[in-house]
């Protein structure tokens, strides 16, 4: 379908399913700076507003298989309507909230929106951009979008809130949410019979699999929050049983939700960890920027919203320039170690950053080599694992892979801040600097963390040397003998949402 320039229609799609992407994650980052404004006008306490987040986390992790399954069932364009119009709804009684519960539970309503999107958008990209070349344009423009609202939603979120008031960060996804589903007849349709599918949707599987996420991740935020005794671990055990269960479950049905099978094919279990592993080190990076530059160097949530603009900046030029070019001569693989490892290196500028900053000298050229990285290994590790597997397997294979980024961002989240928290109160220098070594300590964690991702990124992924992730042309199967058996936001996922919980919390 795609020649080697996209087509008006092929522009038309990239657009719609980008412009959809930037409200996605602009709305998960947009929040942070009104949450005090939220509080004051619904009365709610700090733990409460830590739910106006975490709803939106949970929800949007717990539901991402489910999401990507039914995306196979029923075909990506039903879920993209789906997906789109329950975010957009909810999006719209989120800005109209009276009253905290009906927030809490519009915000829930939001990532159940966001998760069935997520696969339905790659999903659709991969079926719409048949050749690498376009293929490695159009997924670095998804990346570049996600990653640009997540900056952005930082930016924007304290002049909308000063001059509209807080529900204005809410409603201004509605006429974007309406406007796209006008132009749903755009995306190729389904081929998939809706009603005979869904009776092959494996229910006691999406249960209980989703049921252990929300669980997993509720006792992972719990275990950063004070005062919780042994709920976080109680928690925690009831989710690992139960996607034990969900596992016993998977390898008996006929039809399962998550096909293990899938796990063979190397582009999607490499993909899945260090997915995992580029959750956890750049996630949290915005929580602990955001600490040290309001509690150290005393900017307002304004000002250091703003000093992350340069990444939005970068990314978007860098995905529109230089990425697809990698991509063509590289292959994901490399392009995906490169990110890993410019992201490494921006965060062992960020462990140096001294106590009186400049933000020239100091910050800026961090956040230049995050808007660089970021973008490269979004792409890069999503790219492999829907495209190694056959067009009706990809919103699975997307659900996989965003699932493990979802738990690696919940995980590097509570992990990389505990241990600042600890070094902090270990640390026998003054407040001050016992304060700048336990961030500093938590940035080189994450330097670690997206390190190791690097080195696995090439010793797990096959490089098939085309920037295609190794497809044959109509047939779904790779080029390089993956052992046959069968994603985000990366954001995509909502990328930065469980870090705005965190500096919330702190």
């Amino acid at each position: 379908m795609s020649g080697s320039l996209p087509s008006p229609r092929e522009r038309l799609i990239l657009l719609l399913i980008t412009a959809v992407e930037l409200v996605v994650f602009l709305d998960t980052t947009v929040l942070n700076v009104a949450l005090p404004t939220i509080g004051a006008d619904l009365g709610l306490t700090e733990s409460g507003l830590g739910w106006v987040t975490n709803a939106y986390l949970l929800a949007f992790g717990g539901c991402l298989l489910l999401g990507g399954r039914t995306t196979d069932l029923i075909g990506a364009r039903r879920m993209f309507a789906l997906g789109l119009g329950v975010f957009t709804l909810a999006s719209g009684l989120a800005g109209l909230a009276p009253s905290a519960a009906v927030l809490i539970g519009a915000r829930a309503a939001q990532g159940v929106g966001a998760a069935l999107l997520i696969p339905a958008q790659l999903a659709l990209l991969t079926a719409v951009f048949t050749t690498p070349a376009a293929r490695n344009r159009a997924f670095g423009t998804w990346s570049a979008m996600g990653a640009a609202g997540a900056a952005l939603g930082t930016a924007l979120g304290g002049p909308l809130t000063d001059v509209f008031g807080w529900p204005s960060i809410f409603l201004i996804n509605v006429p974007v949410g309406v406007l796209a589903l006008a132009g749903i007849r755009l995306l190729p349709g389904d081929t998939q019979r809706a009603g005979a599918a869904l009776r092959q949707l494996d229910l006691p599987g999406a249960v209980t699999g989703t049921v252990s996420l929300l669980l997993i991740g509720y006792g992972i935020g719990a275990l950063g929050a004070p005062d919780q005794g042994v709920r976080p671990i109680a928690l925690l055990g009831a989710g690992v049983a139960l996607l034990v269960v969900f596992v016993l479950i998977q390898l008996r049905s006929p039809h399962p939700l998550m096909p293990l099978s899938m796990f063979g094919v190397r582009q999607v279990s490499g993909s899945a960890v260090v997915n995992f592993l580029v959750g956890a080190a750049h996630v949290p990076v915005f929580a602990l920027l955001a600490l040290y530059l309001q509690h150290t160097q005393h900017y307002s949530p304004t000002l250091s919203g703003l000093a992350v603009l340069p990444v939005a900046v970068v990314n978007i030029i860098v995905s529109r320039t230089v990425l697809p070019a990698m991509l063509d001569r590289f292959g994901a693989r490399w392009v995906l170690a490169a990110g890993l490892g410019l992201q490494a290196l921006a965060m062992l500028l960020f462990a140096r950053m001294p106590e009186q900053a400049s933000y020239v000298v100091d910050v800026l050229p961090g956040a230049l080599l995050l808007g660089i990285g970021l973008p490269a290994a979004f792409v890069g590790v999503t790219q492999p694992a829907v495209t190694a597997v056959g067009q009706k397997e990809a919103g699975t294979a997307a659900g996989i892979v965003n699932t493990a980024g979802r738990i690696g961002s919940g995980i590097g989240v509570t992990a990389l801040l505990l241990l600042a928290q600890k070094v902090t109160e270990s640390s026998a220098a003054g407040p001050g600097i016992a304060y700048r070594t336990g961030l500093a300590m938590a940035f080189l964690a994450a330097a670690a963390l997206a390190a190791a991702g690097s080195v696995l990124a090439v010793a797990m992924l096959r490089d098939t040397g085309s920037g295609d992730g190794g497809l044959q042309p109509g047939t779904g199967t790779t080029t390089d003998d993956v052992e046959p058996a069968g994603d985000a936001l990366a954001h995509l996922v909502d990328v930065t949402d469980d870090a705005d919980d965190a500096t919330t919390r702190a």
